[in-house]
C-alpha cells in the first residue's frame, strides 16, 4: 500500500481535528512501514510555473521539469500539411 501527503507528520492534529486521534492513527500506520520523503518541486505543477510564486521557485531545491512536447496529428486522408 503507498499512501502519499503533502502534509506533515505533525500537521496531522489539524487533518484529523483531533490530536490523540492522529497519534494513534499515526501510531499503527507507521508501525512496520517505510517512509519516503521527497522534496523539490511537484512534478503535477510543472506544466503551471506562472501559479506558483516567484519566491518559491526560486528557492526550490529542483527546478520542475519542462512541459512534454505536444504532438500534433497525422493530416486525414493522407492531405499533406501546411
Amino acid at each position: 500500500m503507498i499512501l502519499t501527503s503533502n502534509r506533515g507528520f505533525a500537521e496531522r492534529g489539524d487533518v484529523f481535528g483531533d490530536p490523540v486521534v492522529a497519534t494513534a492513527l499515526l501510531d499503527r500506520l507507521l508501525h512496520h512501514a517505510v517512509v519516503v520523503q521527497i522534496e523539490g518541486a511537484s512534478y503535477r505543477l510543472r506544466g503551471h510555473t506562472d501559479l506558483i510564486p516567484e519566491h518559491t521557485r526560486t528557492n526550490a531545491p529542483i527546478t520542475p521539469p519542462p512541459p512534454p512536447k505536444r504532438r500534433s496529428r497525422p493530416p486525414k486522408n493522407g492531405a499533406a500539411s501546411p
